[in-house]
């Protein structure tokens, strides 16, 4: 009996030790937010911004694991995120790639067809590339129309569909319209928005680690 106990007890430690260090073989991956003034931070202190926000959750969860590069730029539509990416690709071999673009193109008024095309070879070179997309919805504001907004939020879905990749369905769920949630232009979150900003994109960064 005593040695039963014993062999017990042992089997206990190792698959205590097991799961105490499953964490660590979690393979390393890097990932990699391609996206505009939302996820570069725009008018909050880089610290503040939800991408580096993610960064310290990535952190706290899989220490020393896991890289994000921050290939986010203010201003950035999905032609100039097209130009930039093959570079990127070729030089963070991302394993994961967020695209977080197109509302730079909507208020500008880019016809729906273009955001579609674009968004698409982005994924679709992000695909070629081995990794694995995440696609950040985005809803553009009701003065454009209903039949141009409509379009405009419809071409994320397509997108997802034909690539069968994941879409947040809009990014700002929860901040947009809130004014205690957006800077001065009511159209930059500011900083108490960020941790909202990263809950809602953690779920689906999770799910591709």
């Amino acid at each position: 009996m005593q040695s039963r106990n014993s062999k017990n007890r042992v089997l206990a430690y190792i698959c205590l030790v097991c799961f105490s260090i499953l964490p660590m073989y979690v393979s390393a991956k890097t990932i990699m937010i391609v996206g505009d003034s939302l996820s570069a931070g725009y008018g909050v202190q880089v610290e503040q911004g939800w991408v580096n926000l993610l960064k310290k959750r990535l952190e706290q969860q899989y220490p020393k694991k896991h890289k994000v590069v921050n290939a986010s730029v203010s201003g950035e539509t999905t032609s100039g995120a097209l130009a930039r990416l093959p570079k990127l690709l070729t030089t963070h071999k991302p394993n994961i790639v967020v695209i977080e673009l197109g509302g730079n193109d909507g208020l500008r008024g880019q016809p729906p067809q273009l955001i579609q095309k674009n968004l698409a070879q982005l994924v679709n070179l992000s695909q070629k590339s081995n990794a694995k997309v995440i696609l950040f919805g985005m809803k553009i504001p009701p003065n454009y129309g209903s039949a141009y907004q409509q379009a405009f939020e419809n071409s994320y879905k397509v997108v997802s569909n034909q690539y069968k990749i994941k879409l947040m369905p809009f990014f700002l769920k929860d901040v947009a319209g809130n004014k205690s949630l957006m800077q001065k232009d009511q159209i930059h979150p500011n900083a108490k928005a960020q941790p909202i900003l990263l809950n809602n994109a953690y779920p689906y960064i999770k799910g591709a680690l």
